[in-house]
């Protein structure tokens, strides 16, 4: 197997075809095509999150990083076939060497879903440092089944002003969600980083607290429901319908849109 950089319009009809979430970054640099007797088996995409200074200088606040010094995995998908083998590790390893060989980084960092029921296993094979989870919220459609995430939520949003008579609301409020039947659900993400030379591996070392993480499990995965203002209910994992977009696909610019559109007439 090889990794080798591919053409945008490539790596986007890939992902909307084999990715559980459809959504790219909007902060993306590479587009890395993984292939296997120069056959496409999948597509890496790696970039920036939403604060991509604000992210490196909460992990390493002793030091001055700035966004240059790590790559975040934002889209990993592969064909079915890869999905259902032990490729996973192998691929990593393989992006780790790509990576070190053809950029300056310092770290490779990642997010595990685990609003989506995933710990990271792949990354905890690759030797990966565990460095903590966070919480996360999510909107849930239950007449569509449509994951919908906060940044996606700006019609809503209007709307959600216009029925609470308010000038502006950044988040739904509970009347709302009720009136439209959408669920508000907290979930966690877990995040990983992978030091990619000798100097990465030194700073890592100056913060403790990140090296004996034990790596999350299953049973570790939590989802909670929105019952009332403040209030919340232990939930089962929720079935999410990843390909309906009725709010999502504002998040997408008309390149994209064209893409999708291609794709879906074949």
């Amino acid at each position: 197997m090889e990794i080798n950089r591919i053409n945008k319009s490539d790596a986007i009809i890939f992902i909307h075809k084999y990715h559980y979430s459809k959504i790219l970054p909007r902060l993306t640099k590479e587009y890395l095509g993984v292939f296997e007797e120069n056959t496409l088996i999948g597509v890496i995409t790696l970039g920036w999150g939403t604060q991509p200074l604000h992210t490196i200088n909460k992990i390493f606040n002793k030091h001055k990083l700035t966004s240059s010094d790590y790559y975040e995995i934002g889209k990993m998908c592969f064909l079915p076939r890869v999905n259902n083998s032990n490729y996973g590790s192998r691929i990593i390893s393989i992006l780790i060497k790509w990576v070190k060989k053809n950029t300056k980084t310092l770290f490779l960092y990642t997010l595990a879903d685990g609003i989506m029921g995933k710990c990271g296993y792949v990354y905890q094979a690759s030797n990966f440092k565990y460095i903590g989870k966070f919480k996360t919220s999510i909107y849930y459609d239950n007449n569509t089944g449509e994951k919908i995430h906060p940044r996606s939520s700006k019609q809503l949003c209007i709307e959600n002003a216009e029925y609470e008579n308010k000038k502006k609301v950044f988040w739904l409020t509970h009347n709302f969600c009720q009136y439209k039947n959408i669920d508000k659900i907290n979930g966690l993400m877990f995040r990983y980083i992978y030091p990619l030379n000798k100097k990465a591996s030194r700073i890592l070392k100056e913060y403790p607290k990140y090296l004996d993480n034990k790596n999350p499990k299953d049973k570790e995965l939590v989802f909670e429901k929105r019952l009332m203002l403040g209030k919340f209910q232990k939930i089962d994992k929720p079935y999410f319908n990843m390909n309906v977009f009725n709010h999502n696909y504002q998040k997408y610019n008309k390149e994209e849109l064209n893409l999708f559109s291609i794709y879906t007439q074949k």
